[in-house]
């Protein structure tokens, strides 16, 4: 059965809780990748992999259960939902549930779209955020860990940028299989 992507149920979910935090969903220090994920999900991205955590992309209700923040049961969510690096890697390789495909320029992205940054340019991912709209061709973003809403895409604004930093640009798959 297909499944499509409501990009504007992913947007509107970014633009809602960009400067806040949904009480459905537990809250990182380093919350950008969580963010996303919420982004995603509110978009209708289907989650698969459960219960393996190195496999797939995937939250539980499991910590909600009387959890207090950083004390969850480890079982509640794939290493994908909750870092950077790991959904970068995810959506890499997928091939079921939530897919993408990497593009080379941020002029393909549309609202909805995930952008990845390496602010150091040496492999590892540092950041995520969702593409919230486009202006001639331009993404703009919105992220957490550090709030930002209508943010140009290339952060050269940003205290973590270098001029080693590499950008990943996904675009989500409009349809699930």
């Amino acid at each position: 059965m297909a499944i499509y992507y409501d990009r504007d149920a992913a947007v509107q979910y970014a633009k809602t809780w960009w400067n806040s935090f949904n009480p459905n969903y537990p809250v990182f220090t380093v919350d950008c990748t969580n963010f996303v994920s919420q982004a995603l999900r509110a978009g209708g991205a289907p989650m698969s992999g459960y219960p393996n955590r190195g496999k797939g992309w995937w939250i539980t209700d499991g910590w909600k259960a009387g959890a207090r923040e950083y004390h969850y049961p480890r079982e509640t969510w794939s290493y994908s939902w909750s870092v950077a690096h790991s959904l970068r890697w995810y959506l890499e390789s997928a091939k079921t549930g939530l897919t993408a495909k990497r593009v080379y320029s941020p002029s393909e992205l549309e609202p909805g779209d995930v952008i990845f940054y390496d602010f150091q340019g040496d492999g590892v991912i540092d950041h995520s955020v969702i593409v919230t709209s486009v202006f001639d061709g331009v993404p703009y973003v919105h992220a957490h860990t550090g709030p930002s809403a209508n943010r140009h895409y290339d952060y050269s604004d940003s205290y973590a940028y270098t001029p080693n930093i590499q950008y990943y640009f996904f675009k989500i798959d409009d349809i699930f299989y």
